[in-house]
């Protein structure tokens, strides 16, 4: 059973399966992993890891994470296997490298923004910032509505100042020194794997970079509530492991 699917998504996901070469891509803190309130914590679903393993060894079928977590932190979370294709800071960071170098002068900025936001957070109780290879994130997720509020409002201020990135997640604003887009990572994937079509699920705003990316024939799915540019919904991460699963079963009796 499936009871997680809507009718709709399983007749797209019914298609998909029998396609020629099909990309799977999913972001992972609240798609693959529920949402925890230390994000070192979180971890997939099993049902979802297990599924995402399975799929990435079919033929003709490629499985990528795409987040906004640091690759190397990515890696060690999900502890997927090497068939399993990783893209870190929100599509920017390959296994190959940043697609944007990071110079001096981007190191430069790098650090005085998390300096600043290190201050801005020393004030507030929750308030936390995360240093990634290519920006720094503010995260208000375990502060008071009113903490969260003037922590987010001074970060706004100070990077009128600087020349960076703003991406505003779940509870969450980050501050990138060089470009990110979940959907520009979708398209490389897509042409090195020449795919016919893409399977993208996601939970947070970046991930409608990747969904505005959709072609005919893509299947954007997007979890939880809010405004969306996905064509189609699920309800939470044990949902997305359903997804998967059926997904995985259809593609399997497309090969066998």
């Amino acid at each position: 059973m499936a009871d997680g699917v809507p009718t709709d998504l399983r007749q797209a996901l019914d298609g998909a399966a029998r396609l020629p070469r099909l990309l799977i891509a999913c972001d992972y803190d609240g798609t693959l992993a529920p949402i925890v309130s230390n994000p070192a914590d979180a971890r997939p679903l099993p049902a979802s890891a297990a599924a995402v393993e399975e799929l990435a060894a079919l033929p003709a079928t490629t499985v990528a994470l795409i987040s906004g977590r640091a690759l190397g932190v990515l890696k060690e979370l999900s502890g997927v296997s090497g068939r399993v294709h990783l893209v870190g800071s929100h599509g920017a960071e390959f296994d190959t490298g940043f697609l944007s170098p990071i110079d001096e002068r981007a190191e430069a900025l790098l650090v005085e923004i998390k300096q600043t936001l290190d201050e801005i957070a020393a004030e507030y109780a929750g308030v936390t910032t995360e240093l990634k290879p290519a920006s720094v994130a503010l995260h208000v997720r375990n502060a008071s509505t009113d903490d969260g509020e003037a922590a987010m409002h001074r970060a706004n201020e100070a990077a009128a100042r600087w020349d960076a990135q703003v991406t505003d997640g779940k509870a969450v604003k980050e501050f990138a020194v060089i470009q990110t887009d979940k959907g520009q990572a979708v398209d490389i994937l897509r042409d090195q794997h020449d795919a016919s079509a893409v399977l993208f699920l996601g939970d947070d705003v970046t991930d409608e970079k990747a969904f505005r990316r959709m072609r005919d024939g893509d299947i954007g799915v997007k979890v939880g509530p809010g405004d969306t540019a996905a064509a189609y919904r699920v309800d939470e991460p044990r949902d997305v492991a359903e997804v998967l699963e059926y997904l995985l079963a259809g593609r399997r009796r497309a090969h066998s």
